[in-house]
């Protein structure tokens, strides 16, 4: 599998990091995962399978890679994942100093704690908007506060958080959830009612952190930790499009993509989520309205 790929292979007018709107940032680290092994491979596989994309998106009408999307070179570290959060958030920062909107691409879902740090310190009231099949708000797992199990519980240490698709939990983390913040993935079968009073509980500014276990495993089986019972592709498109129609998204992360050589749909899945997601984000601007 190639390690050095841009997004979507895109013309190199379209990728020059001085003249992108847009930086994809690899971030290939796998210290704390707990079950299925894999996921330091995840950024390299979905910017594998984005070399499929078709770069028109329907729904915007638009076509988002011309806001320029340069792909960094992977963020590759062997540290500690406290150690990891610092770096990342550093070179997050750097990329938002030189005026990028990024994305952070997983790894396991560890690599999240230093991208929202980064962001939440450049952007006043901010929240950070959680799909995920776990709540991730233990404070301690297997001897590290920063396991990946650990995120959101550094998260909200700093920034408020509204969590989406919740399935799994351990009671530790049933106490810290607050209920008028958390849309459990049994409320939101067969319901469209919740997108927008969980778009209503965000601030003006949210960053949006996705690991892809929030889908069901029926379409997203290539992921560290999957649970039964998941959101749908259009599900999660919905929500994800009122976000970006009603707020004013900073940044997200897309995370936990374990990649099966036998079955390459899910690789091809995050990387179009990514585009969708950049696609409902830019799509005003696309069209020429800021």
């Amino acid at each position: 599998m190639g390690q050095n790929r841009d997004f979507a292979a895109l013309e190199e007018r379209f990728t020059a990091r001085d003249t992108s709107r847009i930086a994809i940032l690899p971030i290939p680290y796998e210290k704390t995962s707990t079950w299925i092994k894999g996921a330091e491979k995840g950024p390299f596989a979905l910017l594998e399978a984005s070399l499929a994309l078709e770069l028109y998106d329907i729904e915007t009408d638009t076509e988002v890679y011309r806001r320029g999307i340069h792909t960094c070179s992977p963020l590759v570290t062997d540290l500690p994942p406290e150690s990891m959060a610092r770096e990342v958030e550093k070179s997050v920062s750097e990329l938002l100093d030189a005026g990028k909107f990024v994305v952070s691409i997983g790894g396991e879902h560890s690599v999240s704690i230093g991208a929202v740090k980064a962001h939440s310190s450049s952007v006043k009231d901010m929240c950070v908007l959680q799909l995920d099949a776990h709540a991730d708000l233990r404070d301690e797992y297997e001897g590290t506060r920063f396991n990946h199990a650990c995120v959101m519980a550094r998260v909200t240490e700093f920034c408020p958080a509204v969590h989406v698709g919740i399935r799994g939990i351990c009671l530790e983390e049933k106490d810290k959830l607050e209920p008028e913040n958390v849309f459990f993935a049994k409320d939101i079968a067969g319901n469209s009612g919740w997108v927008d009073p969980a778009v209503d509980r965000l601030s003006p500014n949210v960053y949006v952190t996705i690991d892809l276990d929030v889908f069901d495993p029926s379409i997203m089986p290539s992921t560290g930790t999957p649970e039964p019972g998941g959101l749908s592709w259009y599900g999660v498109l919905a929500l994800l499009r009122k976000v970006a129609e009603r707020k004013n998204v900073v940044g997200f992360d897309c995370v936990e993509l374990c990649p099966d050589r036998t079955n390459r749909a899910p690789d091809f899945t995050a990387a179009k989520l990514v585009y969708k997601f950049l696609s409902y984000i830019f799509a005003d601007r696309n069209r020429g309205k800021g």
